[in-house]
């Protein structure tokens, strides 16, 4: 059974930071692109970062410089650094896994945590 749970999250004040975790189970973590995605009630789920098995990274512009996304292939987890937080940043997080198995593309979502921003 696939797992992703996520970890982390919470009430912050506009300028601090927070550290996202994804751990993994059930899937072959070391061929999946993990990624972070939020939304916010009324919108779309949007990508926030996602870093490939190579250690590629992408990132939404509004994060760029300031959030960081890393993998520890040994611990099937992903992490997520969030600095200088602002409100807009206020959603729900979503740990994604794109997994490539035997020609085949499978996509996992976690539960998602809360990040609220206060001003």
């Amino acid at each position: 059974q696939v797992q992703l749970v996520e970890s982390g999250g919470g009430l912050v004040q506009t300028g601090g930071h927070l550290r996202l975790s994804c751990a993994a189970s059930g899937i072959v973590f070391g061929v999946s692109t993990m990624g972070w995605y939020r939304q916010d009630p009324g919108k779309e789920r949007e990508l926030v970062a996602n870093i490939r098995t190579s250690g590629s990274t992408k990132y939404a512009e509004s994060v760029k410089g300031r959030f960081t996304i890393s993998r520890d292939d040994n611990k099937n987890t992903v992490y997520l650094q969030m600095n200088s937080l602002k409100p807009e940043g206020t959603a729900v997080y979503y740990c994604n896994a794109d997994e490539q198995k035997e020609g085949r593309q499978f996509i996992h979502w976690g539960q998602g945590i809360q990040v609220t921003v206060s001003s």
